[in-house]
């Protein structure tokens, strides 16, 4: 297929390599250096534990878990383990592989002969035990955040844990009341970190982290919103390794950092330049949900064809934050002003931002989800749009048949497959590939 636009790969592609591994590589040498190990969601509130020093290091579950499950070998390891402790397969499959790996004591990562720290699977690579956290800051919004760290503290013999309800209700009766619902617990939870822990509480390095947090979520947003271009600047297959950072630890001085000097840049450089993700773009598409970690190569089948996948409500609101913008369009959230006063002023304002999370909304209804979508499928001007019916997670993929319909209603094409995006098992890939060709060919690719 002919070229209509140049490309070129990321420039920052190997520096944000280093930057996961070294996340991951700080939490297992946490205890080596005197620091303290926390396990928590990709969704915690994390800029709360970073009032207890700098040498405290998280490790999230959800972005773990797909780790997992992008090592197939490990990944049937840890999920068959669990099914022999009696958990049943249709829970959430980033908490079976999370589990598993507790259960069979197999880390992810480790050393080679040379002692440098690596992945698992590659040749000559000795894996590390789980390395145990300390203590569990959860929050809960889907069904299986706090139960998951329930189990976890019950496998490692009874971790300290607090987990945070912030189940309040969608952003547009977000009010006063349920925001200090959400603070009175974060304050509660200091208290938990204190005493868990017995180090003093610095709300100079809250401050910091509240502000880090406030700009990985606007700056990702705004790095999104770059995709509206044509040719888009990123494919979702490269985002996918790109938005993790924020999953991992928003509220880190690295991850705010990359995406503010380093990432959003070369995005805005790629636009002006006319740098394609995908040089024979003429068909733009999004996805929905989690993909599936073990084949991601069905998104550079799409590239076959001329298609682009620009992105998802996953991808770009999972961390992102967003607000109507002047000419009513949908843009970065603006950073609200970090010059706190007190501890109550600056949870205050890191609750209610972070309550309009666009991921959280579609907890309390399907139709909030089906308008986001339809924005982006309007606003990123899609082909079409690929749905994953999505059995390993629950609270991502309820409503989607609605959703489904929404899309069709408004216009746009839509295509759905089955999978799983932890568990290779449930996932037919020449059954996806043929459903892709129907779909193009609807689309008039060739």
């Amino acid at each position: 297929m002919e070229d209509l636009y140049p490309t070129e790969k990321l420039k920052c592609w190997n520096e944000s390599k280093d930057l996961r591994m070294k996340y991951y590589q700080d939490y297992a040498e946490a205890h080596d250096n005197g620091g303290l190990r926390w396990a928590g969601g990709a969704w915690t509130f994390d800029a709360i534990p970073a009032g207890l020093g700098d040498d405290v290091y998280p490790i999230t579950s959800e972005p773990y878990g797909a780790t997992l499950a992008f090592d197939k070998e490990l990944s049937l390891k840890c999920l068959e383990a669990t099914e022999v402790k009696g958990y049943p397969r249709d829970l959430c499959s980033y908490m079976r592989n999370y589990w598993g790996s507790i259960i069979t004591d197999t880390f992810a990562f480790g050393y080679d002969a040379e002692g440098n720290f690596q992945p698992r699977f590659l040749d000559g690579v000795e894996p590390l035990g789980f390395p145990k956290p300390d203590f569990i800051w959860q929050d809960h919004i889907c069904c299986s955040h706090a139960k998951w760290y329930q189990v976890v503290s019950e496998l490692e013999g009874g971790i300290p844990a607090y987990s945070v309800d912030n189940a309040v209700g969608p952003s547009h009766e977000i009010n006063d009341r349920k925001i200090k619902f959400v603070v009175e617990q974060l304050k509660e939870g200091i208290e938990f970190l204190v005493k868990t822990t017995g180090r003093d509480y610095d709300d100079e390095l809250l401050y910091k982290a509240i502000r880090n947090h406030f700009v990985s979520t606007s700056k990702w947003a705004e790095i999104c919103e770059l995709n509206k271009n044509i040719p888009a600047p990123l494919d979702e297959k490269s985002i996918y390794s790109l938005y993790v950072f924020g999953t991992l630890q928003k509220a880190g001085a690295q991850v705010a950092n990359f995406y503010e000097n380093v990432l959003l840049p070369e995005v805005q450089d790629r636009v002006r330049r006319g740098i394609a993700a995908v040089p024979t773009e003429k068909f733009r598409v999004m996805s929905d949900t989690q993909p599936p970690w073990s084949f991601l190569s069905i998104f550079r089948y799409l590239e076959e064809y001329g298609c682009v996948s620009v992105g998802s409500l996953y991808t770009f609101g999972l961390l992102g934050q967003w607000e109507d913008k002047p000419d009513g369009t949908w843009g970065p959230k603006t950073i609200p002003d970090t010059n706190f006063s007190s501890r109550d002023e600056a949870l205050y304002e890191y609750v209610k931002y972070e309550l309009h999370k666009p991921e959280w909304q579609h907890f309390y209804s399907c139709h909030q989800k089906s308008d986001m979508m339809i924005r982006i499928a309007r606003e990123w001007q899609l082909s079409g749009v690929m749905l994953h019916y999505n059995r390993g997670c629950e609270g991502l993929s309820i409503g989607i048949a609605e959703n489904r319909l929404a899309l069709i209603d408004a216009g746009f094409p839509v295509m759905a497959f089955e999978g799983n995006n932890a568990d290779e098992r449930e996932f037919d890939q020449a059954r996806t590939k043929a459903k892709i060709d129907a779909f193009m060919e609807t689309l008039g690719a060739k």
